[in-house]
């Protein structure tokens, strides 16, 4: 059992305790907003740190290493006396009593913030969540890169000319941003490096397929946009297939809803996500996607003391539209709540929130991104850098910024990847990680 509510370190006065539940960008920027005020905060995560998820998909793609994107989250507040970081998992949710339960007992709050992100959503593909890699998480990144780099390996192993098709044919579903980028990166690492470290293998035998259901890419910026992207990604070598969805996934091949069949032992899943399946057996009311409908305050519906922020809360924009589920969200959300906590120890009336969408930004390639900002939409290199600064400027921590900087400008120079390395996805020890394995 953790210590009784809104106690502190011996000699304090008992001040607010505020439990923030999640270290993705929701939470970090709700606790940063909270550091050094005359609150106590709790910021739990079963993982000790916060991940840059925008730059995942270079992780699977060869291009950064996970200590590149990911910061500790000690660190990030070692000097905020008032927040206590806790490694924890989040198993139960105790509304009545105002306790979160975790798999290191239960935590009291008089304030709650939940900031649990979402999972991947398979929409019910048969074979997908068994056999599709996805790509949400850093335990996905990790053991992706490990199934590209070692497809390979295991080709120049075979003369079977179908074997070799199989393993050597990638696909990734879904063409909204993350899918569009990680097909961009793949390719350039398969018809840049990669094919001159196995000469035996022809580019001819390698395909990059990426899959999207509706009839265009990117479909949450202007359509000249996702035109740009696809006749980028074909330039690459990579064969975009729209109005096409995945009908169910083997671990040998793809079934499509045109009745075609993909032999592949590669599916990336990128086709979407939902929030916390957890979230309904904890007995908070869950909608479509999973989310949790929350008031303009951000505050569950009947209980003024949770609030939900990030891709699982549910909130529609002026337009009727759903938020959506991208780290600006998460951050504008994590600042909101945080800032109508101290007024609400203030007295004073809690304040709406407003999402200001600062646009969408999408990276295809060497010099070649979209990006639809402040009402204008931008392509080709204009649209690369305004993607590599804005990247870098929300990186948590100088060292992040100055290990992706580094690795960028080597690959740009120099034509490589430099952390091409099949690393163990599970420990063999006593210790083990939580990932997928092959």
């Amino acid at each position: 059992m953790g210590p009784e509510r809104g106690a502190g370190p011996p000699g304090r006065v008992t001040r607010p305790r505020v439990v923030i539940v999640g270290a993705g960008f929701g939470g970090v920027w709700a606790a940063r907003t909270l550091a050094g005020r005359s609150v106590d905060v709790v910021l739990i995560d079963r993982n000790n740190y916060h991940t840059f998820f925008p730059l995942l998909y270079q992780v699977a793609a060869a291009e950064l290493t996970p200590t590149d994107i990911a910061h500790p989250v000690r660190s990030i507040f070692r000097r905020s006396r008032n927040i206590d970081v806790r490694m924890a998992e989040m198993t139960g949710l105790d509304l009545d009593g105002k306790r979160v339960i975790t798999d290191h007992g239960a935590v009291p709050f008089d304030t709650l913030i939940l900031g649990l992100g979402s999972v991947p959503h398979f929409f019910g593909v048969d074979g997908a969540e068994q056999h599709a890699f996805p790509l949400r998480w850093m335990s996905d990144a990790i053991p992706l890169r490990h199934r590209v780099l070692s497809r390979f390996e295991a080709a120049v192993h075979t003369d079977d000319a179908a074997l070799r098709r199989r393993l050597l044919t990638f696909a990734v579903v879904g063409g909204g941003p993350t899918g569009v980028e990680y097909a961009g990166a793949l390719s350039e690492l398969i018809y840049g490096p990669l094919l001159r470290d196995f000469s035996g293998i022809s580019p001819d035998e390698v395909r990059v397929v990426l899959l999207e259901a509706s009839g265009h890419l990117l479909g949450s910026m202007p359509r000249r946009l996702g035109d740009y992207a696809l006749r980028r990604l074909e330039r690459n070598r990579v064969t975009v297939r729209l109005g096409v969805s995945v009908a169910k996934v083997r671990a040998d091949a793809a079934e499509l809803s045109d009745g075609s069949v993909l032999p592949t032992e590669t599916v990336v899943w990128t086709a979407g996500v939902q929030g916390e399946p957890r979230a309904a057996d904890w007995g908070l009311p869950v909608g479509g996607g999973g989310r949790v409908p929350v008031t303009e305050h951000l505050v569950l519906e009947g209980n003024a003391d949770v609030f939900v922020i990030g891709d699982l809360a549910y909130r529609e924009d002026g337009d009727g539209n759903p938020l959506p589920q991208v780290a600006q969200v998460a951050i504008q959300q994590g600042r909101s709540v945080a800032k109508n906590v101290l007024r609400r120890m203030a007295g004073e009336e809690l304040v709406p929130f407003t999402y200001r969408d600062p646009g969408m930004l999408a990276v295809i390639g060497r010099n070649a991104a979209v990006a639809h900002v402040f009402g204008r939409s931008f392509s080709g290199i204009t649209a690369w850098a305004f993607w590599l600064s804005i990247h870098i400027t929300w990186l948590v921590g100088f060292r992040n910024r100055a290990l992706v900087l580094l690795n960028w400008a080597w690959n740009y120079v120099f034509y490589k990847r430099a952390v091409r390395l099949i690393l163990p996805t599970v420990l063999t020890s006593s210790a083990r990680l939580d990932s997928h394995s092959e």
